[in-house]
């Protein structure tokens, strides 16, 4: 387990742990939705810091995680089509659909390429032009707008061969969600950084004023994440529910608008499936109408029918009902070698998190 290194920010962390333990006056649960923050909190060893009265879970903050498996079979299914070349973000060529994956469609034979950003799917259909080139747009109001962009870049060049299969979704209707369900048990959320770069603050506070729950914004330095944690248990504690945001070096009350602005021309907001979490009103992005020319699910081939996973508890986990060593196949049968569930595969899932960092 790898701790702070720096002695000026250990003297600080402890300081700032020692605020947290004399202002928790009773037991208290903060969740944090955000993949980044997840890995920071278990490679600086945080939770080691914490007193025993707080406690925190990992949420849906990974997008591959949240994925449900009947995207993944589209997927796999578009990649099996002889005309297509599949493009696709690393994370997600690992992760199981209900009969392979598409690194095991890739080893058949099927064009499934590795890209680091939309643009680049973009730029293979250009230099494939009797080629059909999807993407598979997976993530937040992170990536979105990049996607967003690359479709408006296909239409300014005339591209009729670039396509996006869209299973984008937004982060404010799972807190939601999460905030409605009295089994979970929420004092507040710690919010994601990159995703508020974009949202901004203000997002969050139908989700702080309607369940009064406390909504802090964190950078991913050790030290951003005990001052935000101190907020939220200072805000629990006074029984008060607003929006903070120490991380003001990046996020704005109002976030980006012009990526905003980019991700809205392209998408609409419609209901979305999440893995764990069923179906959310509002939450996902889909292709607006007038862009209906660059939309893969438009010509999507039937899908075989869908085999539900056994075993894994990747959707409790991601609803923070369970931590990823109460999953029986936790460091057995799934490991990062041998990934069963997409929280083990994704480099930003509780499990992966949980299994480098935190076993011993």
């Amino acid at each position: 387990m790898k701790f702070i290194d720096e002695f000026r920010d250990q003297h600080i962390a402890r300081e700032l742990a020692a605020r947290i333990a004399r202002a928790a006056g009773r037991p208290l649960t903060f969740m944090e939705v955000c993949g980044t923050h997840t890995m920071a909190i278990a490679r600086h060893g945080l939770k080691a810091l914490l007193p025993e009265t707080v406690r925190l879970i990992s949420g849906p903050g990974c997008p591959v995680c949240v994925t449900p498996q009947a995207d993944i079979d589209r997927f796999i299914a578009l990649g099996k089509l002889p005309d297509v070349i599949l493009t696709s973000f690393g994370d997600m060529l690992r992760v199981p659909g209900s009969r392979s994956t598409l690194e095991r469609e890739r080893a058949r034979g099927a064009d499934v390429r590795v890209v680091y950003s939309p643009l680049d799917a973009v730029q293979i259909a250009r230099e494939h032009p009797d080629r059909r080139v999807v993407f598979c747009g997976v993530g937040f109001e992170t990536t979105a707008p990049g996607v967003a962009l690359a479709i408006l870049e296909a239409q300014r060049s005339g591209l009729s061969n670039f396509f996006v299969y869209g299973a984008h979704k937004v982060v404010p209707p799972a807190l939601e969600a999460l905030a409605s369900d009295p089994e979970i048990g929420l004092d507040g959320f710690l919010c994601p950084g990159h995703v508020s770069v974009i949202i901004g603050s203000r997002a969050y506070e139908p989700v702080a004023f309607k369940y009064r729950l406390p909504c802090v914004i964190a950078g991913f330095e050790p030290l951003d994440i005990l001052q935000a944690v101190l907020l939220l248990v200072e805000q629990a504690t006074a029984r008060r529910a607003e929006v903070e945001t120490p991380y003001t070096r990046a996020v704005l009350p109002d976030g980006n608008p012009g990526a905003l602005k980019c991700m809205y021309t392209v998408f609409e907001t419609g209901d979305a499936e999440w893995r764990g979490l069923g179906v959310i009103p509002g939450s996902g992005l889909q292709i607006r109408p007038e862009f209906a020319a660059f939309d893969a699910a438009t010509w999507l081939p039937p899908l075989e029918e869908i085999q539900k996973e056994t075993g894994c508890e990747c959707g409790l986990i991601l609803k923070g009902r369970q931590s990823p060593r109460d999953c029986p196949l936790f460091g057995a049968a799934c490991t990062p070698a041998n990934p069963v569930g997409p929280c083990m595969i994704s480099s930003e899932g509780a499990c992966a998190a949980e299994y480098r960092y935190a076993r011993t």
